[in-house]
């Protein structure tokens, strides 16, 4: 096959939203809800920069495998209730792999650093 290319490319991301998803290797994050241990095996980040403003992370959903093997899924809030700082009580390791989703991310331009404690 003969294959020829012109010109300069250029990535831009005038989106307001870009949602990165990543595949978690099994048992690495287990998360618990109402006393039942949910194995995460996959997360769907959701990053917005509305109007103009900085990227920030708003939620993540979370596939996962319940004790009897059946597929759940998981969505959590990464926002307060008024949208302008994080959650409380958000656990670190939801905060990690909001990290690694915006590293992966960080060809459309998504740039984040996790909220102090």
């Amino acid at each position: 096959m003969e294959l020829s290319a012109t010109g300069e490319p250029v990535v831009t991301q005038e989106d307001t939203q870009v949602d990165v998803g990543l595949d978690l290797q099994a048992g690495t994050l287990v998360l618990t809800q109402d006393g039942t241990d949910l194995v995460a095996y996959h997360a769907l980040v959701e990053f917005a920069a509305p109007k103009g403003q900085p990227w920030t992370a708003q939620q993540v959903k979370f596939s996962a495998h319940g004790p009897d093997g059946a597929a759940v899924s998981l969505v959590v809030d990464l926002l307060n209730d008024v949208c302008d700082g994080p959650r409380d009580g958000v656990p670190s390791a939801i905060w990690r792999v909001v990290a690694l989703a915006a590293t992966s991310a960080g060809d459309v331009g998504i740039t984040y650093a996790p909220p102090a404690p």
